[in-house]
């Protein structure tokens, strides 16, 4: 589990993820790059809601740039392993790259 400021985290691939209701954001907050996951849609699978429909977007955590301006990627993808999967690839590529 990743560590901030005192606070244990869930991590995938090593970096953390954290919900807030149906957002997930997945990455390093301090990155010039995370991940957010919003789940639009769920579906009921036995007695467990599963996420269905998942916007992914790569977005840049410069405060200073102007919030549309800061949407590097978007995308969705039905189910959340495969949305975790595209943005973990986006997520990997835009710090590789930066």
């Amino acid at each position: 589990m990743a560590k901030a400021k005192g606070k244990k985290f869930l991590t995938y691939k090593g970096l953390p993820l954290v919900r807030n209701g149906n957002t997930l954001y997945y990455g390093n907050m301090y990155d010039p790059f995370v991940v957010m996951l919003n789940i639009k849609s769920t579906k009921k699978e036995g007695k467990m809601e599963i996420a269905d429909k998942v916007s992914v977007q790569l977005i840049a955590t410069d405060p200073t740039i102007n919030p549309v301006e800061r949407i590097i990627n978007t995308g969705e993808k039905n189910g959340l392993y495969p949305a975790m999967d595209l943005g973990s690839i986006w997520l990997e590529r835009a710090l590789k790259n930066n």
